[in-house]
């Protein structure tokens, strides 16, 4: 299988850490019945570390489209290469390094890591595009 299938693959696993963290830490805020329930109650604001899983889990899952997009499509389109595959390696690193940096809260540096993970998907992107 082509490194940028796998790292798709694993960017699932990714998700789902996001998706459960930042659930996880809503239920505790707001209580089991509200993650039961409908959900249509007004909630106070979330608390801060329940705010920064929220956001990081919408960051990746704004960006993961683009994953999709570029990693699927040099493989579907015969342009994956060892660049494309170290590429995505980056990128998936890059995003597992993510999650944790905005959990504590440590500024700057994630905006960086996250500018890495861009920059790999854009290099993708233009070996798609540009050949």
């Amino acid at each position: 299988m082509p490194s940028e299938i796998t790292v798709l693959a694993l960017s699932g696993i990714l998700m789902l850490a996001h998706i459960f963290a930042a659930t996880h830490y809503k239920t505790k805020q707001y209580g089991v019945d509200w993650n039961m329930g409908a959900r249509d109650e007004d909630t106070e604001p979330l608390n801060d570390l329940a705010a920064r899983l929220d956001r990081a889990r919408g960051n990746f899952l704004e960006t993961l489209p683009l994953a999709i997009i570029a990693l699927f499509g040099v493989v579907l389109a015969g342009k994956a290469t060892d660049l494309t595959a170290l590429a995505a390696w980056v990128w998936l690193g890059a995003r597992l390094v993510y999650l944790p940096l905005y959990w504590t809260g440590v500024p700057k540096v994630r905006t960086y890591v996250w500018a890495v993970s861009l920059l790999a998907l854009l290099y993708v992107l233009g070996v798609l595009l540009l050949g």
